[in-house]
């Protein structure tokens, strides 16, 4: 509960300070930055999910060409 009373607090402050629109502009941008955090995780969850499977997909056809290379000869 303390934790939003200093939140409170803080956006009062804020507001005092540099203006209604000041503030807005920055709650704004956090509000961006998460956005974009948020965007950057699954990014990088795809791109595990990706290299697994060209790791997967990699192993197999080289198996397919051994096997193609024993047939012509």
């Amino acid at each position: 509960m303390i934790l939003f009373y200093l939140l409170m607090l803080t956006f009062v402050a804020l507001v005092v300070v540099a203006g209604y629109d000041a503030t807005m502009r920055l709650v704004h941008f956090i509000d961006l930055q998460v956005r974009y955090v948020w965007i950057r995780v699954q990014m990088k969850w795809m791109e595990q999910k990706l290299r697994r499977r060209l790791l997967k997909d990699t192993a197999s056809y080289q198996q397919l060409l051994k096997e193609q290379t024993k047939d012509e000869l």
